[in-house]
C-alpha cells in the first residue's frame, strides 16, 4: 500500500539524509495528534544524557498496567535526541502502550560498550519504576532504530551487557540496525562507507583489529525472547544486509523464531518520521508486535 510521500522518496533513493526526512514530515508532525501525558528529562542514570521521557496514555491503567514500549534514537552513534522522536511516544501511548524515549551517551565521548550499557540501564529503570507511572514491569519491549538498535541488541542478545537478574524482556524490536562491525569494516568499498569511517571509528574505536570482536551477531549468547527485526526497502546495503544476517544467525544457530517486516516506500529516516502521520507502514507492524505479547 502506497503513502502519500512514496514517489519523492523513491526519486530521492537510498539515501541516510536527515534534513530531507526532517523537512518532508515537519508539516504532518506538526498537525499530528498528541495522545496522552508525558513526563519529561527522568533521570535514569549520573550523565547528562541519562534522560528519559514517559508518554502515558490518557484513561485508567489496566489491571497489571498499560504494555509498554522503550524506544532508542538512531544517529550513527554521534548525534540524536530524545526529541525528534516524540512522535513514537505520542503514537503508541494514544495506542495504549506506555512509552518510554531515553537519551544515551554518544561517541566520541564514549565508546562500545556503553550504548548497550545504558540500553540495559534504562532496561532496569523502568523494571523498577514504571508501575508507578502506570506501566506494566512484566511487560517491556525494548527498541531502537539505527545505532539506537544496535545498542539494543547488544543489551539483549548479549548476556553480559544486560542488568542485574537479566534484561527479561516481553520483546525486543530492531529498526534498521548494525549488528556486525567486522562486515562494515571490510566491506567498506561495496557498501559505500567512507574512510575513516566517521561513525564506526569513533564508536568502537581507531585500533580496527578489534572491531570484530564487538559484533554483535557473534557474541549472541541470550536466551531466546520475542525478535521483531525490520528494515526499510530503501535502506543502504548494509542495514539491508545486516538486518538479515541477524535474523539468520538468530534462526539457524540460537534457537530463535523472530518476526521479519520491510517497510515498505521508506528510506532509513522517513520510516521513522512518518510514524504518527498517519502512515503506519512501520509504526502497525510495531504495534501488533507489542499487542501480540499478551496472546
Amino acid at each position: 500500500m502506497s503513502h502519500p510521500f512514496e514517489a519523492v522518496i523513491r526519486a530521492a533513493g537510498a539515501v541516510i539524509d536527515p534534513p530531507f526526512a526532517r523537512n518532508l514530515y515537519a508539516p504532518v508532525l506538526e498537525q499530528s495528534p498528541q495522545g496522552g501525558t508525558v513526563e519529561r528529562d527522568l533521570s535514569y542514570g549520573s550523565h547528562a544524557r541519562h534522560k528519559l521521557d514517559v508518554y502515558r496514555p490518557l484513561g485508567e491503567a489496566p489491571q497489571d498496567g498499560f504494555p509498554v514500549l522503550i524506544f532508542l534514537h538512531g544517529g550513527g552513534f554521534l548525534r540524536g535526541d530524545k526529541a525528534e522522536r516524540e512522535n513514537f511516544g505520542r503514537y503508541f501511548s494514544r495506542n495504549g502502550v506506555l512509552s518510554i524515549v531515553p537519551n544515551y551517551r554518544l561517541a566520541p565521548e564514549v565508546q562500545w560498550p556503553a550504548g548497550a550499557q545504558d540500553a540495559s540501564s534504562v532496561f532496569a529503570w523502568a523494571r523498577e519504576n514504571i508501575a508507578r507511572h502506570g506501566g506494566n514491569p512484566a511487560h517491556i519491549v525494548i527498541a531502537g532504530e539505527s545505532a539506537g538498535a544496535a545498542h539494543v541488541a547488544a543489551a539483549t542478545l548479549i548476556q553480559r551487557f544486560q542488568p542485574s537478574g537479566g534484561v527479561h524482556p516481553a520483546g525486543v524490536a530492531l529498526v534498521s540496525g548494525v549488528y556486525n562491525a567486522g562486515l562494515e569494516l571490510r566491506a567498506r568499498e561495496q557498501f559505500g562507507i567512507a574512510t575513516p569511517d566517521p561513525r564506526n571509528e569513533a564508536y568502537f574505536g581507531a585500533d580496527l583489529s578489534r572491531h570484530a570482536a564487538m559484533s554483535t551477531v557473534d557474541l549472541i549468547d541470550a536466551a531466546p525472547l520475542p525478535t521483531f527485526i525490520s528494515y526499510a526497502e530503501l535502506d543502504p546495503p548494509q542495514m539491508q544486509v545486516q538486518s538479515g544476517e541477524l535474523f539468520a544467525r538468530l534462526v539457524t544457530r540460537h534457537g530463535y523464531h523472530p518476526y521479519i517486516h520491510v517497510v515498505r516506500g521508506h528510506n532509513h529516516l522517513t520510516q521513522v518520521y512518518a510514524v504518527n502521520t498517519g502512515d503506519d507502514s512501520l509504526s502497525a507492524a510495531l504495534l501488533k508486535f507489542v499487542r501480540d505479547l499478551d496472546s
